[in-house]
């Protein structure tokens, strides 16, 4: 099913007040029954929507410790594709961390998501600080 530009964004609000709240129903309702749900594009998918929702439960962030934003750029038939920034705060509220996001998505005649892949890149300035980190020896890694 292909979403116009304005559901895709409805769907992405929803995505991110889901993400915010945790709440199961609204995590499940993204979702369709068969859907396929992969946090990088070379991973095995999370499989149905029991299954990704207990994968976003399994180690939620701490409330008040992260936000994002995303928005349609593209939309070519049945591929939906959304661009944004998730960023991680630290027990002071400073920015802690921060990704630039991808999101490729396919919908059933529902309007759920069927099929969503995610990608992320750190954002350069969060990435020098985690190779310096890791380079000074403290145990920490870059990613």
């Amino acid at each position: 099913m292909t979403l116009d530009r304005a559901t895709f964004q409805e769907w992405l609000d929803r995505y991110v007040a889901a993400w915010r709240s945790y709440d199961p129903q609204a995590i499940g309702e993204l979702f369709s029954e068969e859907a396929d749900y992969r946090y990088h594009p070379k991973d095995d998918p999370v499989h149905g929507r029991d299954a990704i929702v207990a994968s976003w439960l399994d180690e939620p962030d701490d409330p008040g410790t992260y936000d994002g934003h995303y928005e349609p750029l593209a939309i070519d038939g049945e591929e939906h594709v959304a661009s944004g920034w998730s960023r991680y705060f630290d027990e002071k509220g400073g920015l802690a961390d921060e990704y630039w996001n991808i999101y490729v998505c396919r919908f059933d005649d529902d309007g759920r998501c069927r099929d969503f892949t995610e990608w992320w890149i750190r954002s350069r300035e969060f990435a020098r600080r985690a190779a310096e980190t890791a380079a000074a020896g403290d145990g920490a890694h870059a990613e």
